[in-house]
């Protein structure tokens, strides 16, 4: 879930123009480190010990939101997330027709057991405490964080780190948008915690607190598409930990299949394809000024 999950938007033409949210996290600090070890073992359909033999079951939560699937449908292939699970399959050698998806709620994937898909994509942090209960592969795309207001608060003309520091900010609990908030704008009256993103947004809007941090993708899509008179204040830079905070897919625990999902990501990333589906849909980062 993303802890910050944006609705998605009737406009969907909106979403090329839209860069990443609130990236959830059970814990503060993220590990770019995938759980399982690319291997020499054989990677394609026949070798791998699937839900289903022949096919890939991939889990995503539902609504499944803008900029990382369109129209609410993982299985069109639009949005970054809809994408990069088909390269993945394609780069284990699954056809199109091979990919099946299956609804699995946020909290329910990240929690130990028996899971009813081969692997998850949901904007999930890579976390040592996510790594007791579950596998991840190689970080598919860099977070950054972002905070956003509305025109009129007293966020919204701000330029520096300082001057959010006297002002309310908001973000979901147990996100790492919660974390940046602690650590890097350290704001004299703390962070303000809402249960879910929705209501930290009708917040913002109701002037109950000054700004909300979320991840950059869900920031722009935010200011640009789902807030009346919206505005992106900036990114943040990472936190003290100077970790590199990463999205991976969720495998279970001990899966036989973390290493190959590893090694695609691996080479989508090398060989650039993963730059190219952060490019088509998600947006550059020039418009999201650095916050010092």
């Amino acid at each position: 879930m993303i802890s910050y999950r944006a609705p998605v938007a009737a406009g969907a033409v909106l979403l090329a123009l839209l860069l990443p949210g609130c990236a959830p996290t059970d814990e503060p600090d993220s590990a770019a480190t995938p759980s399982g070890s690319a291997s020499t073992s054989a990677c394609a359909p026949a070798d791998l010990s699937t839900k289903t033999a022949g096919t890939l079951t991939i889990g995503t939560d539902k609504p499944a939101y803008s900029p990382w699937f369109v129209d609410d449908d993982p299985s069109n292939g639009k949005g970054f997330e809809s994408a990069v699970a088909y390269a993945v399959a394609d780069e284990l050698g699954y056809d199109r027709t091979a990919v099946k998806w299956v609804t699995a709620t946020f909290n329910s994937v990240i929690q130990p057991g028996v899971k009813p898909y081969d692997l998850d994509i949901n904007q999930f942090s890579i976390t040592p405490e996510r790594e007791k209960a579950v596998d991840f592969s190689s970080g598919y795309y860099d977070v950054t964080q972002a905070v956003v207001t509305v025109k009129g608060s007293k966020a919204a003309g701000v330029k520096t780190l300082a001057g959010l520091a006297g002002l309310k900010i908001g973000a979901q609990v147990g996100t790492t948008s919660y974390k940046a908030i602690t650590d890097v704008i350290k704001p004299t009256a703390g962070p303000k915690v809402f249960d879910d993103n929705d209501k930290a947004k009708l917040a913002l809007a109701n002037g109950q607190i000054d700004a909300l941090v979320v991840d950059l993708p869900t920031g722009l899509y935010l200011a640009a598409a789902d807030l009346k008179n919206g505005v992106l204040v900036g990114q943040l830079p990472a936190t003290t930990s100077g970790t590199i905070e990463q999205f991976g897919i969720v495998l279970e625990k001990g899966s036989s299949l973390t290493s190959c999902v590893s090694q695609a990501v691996d080479a989508l990333r090398g060989n650039g394809t993963l730059k190219t589906l952060e490019t088509t849909w998600l947006t550059e980062a020039a418009g999201a000024p650095l916050l010092k």
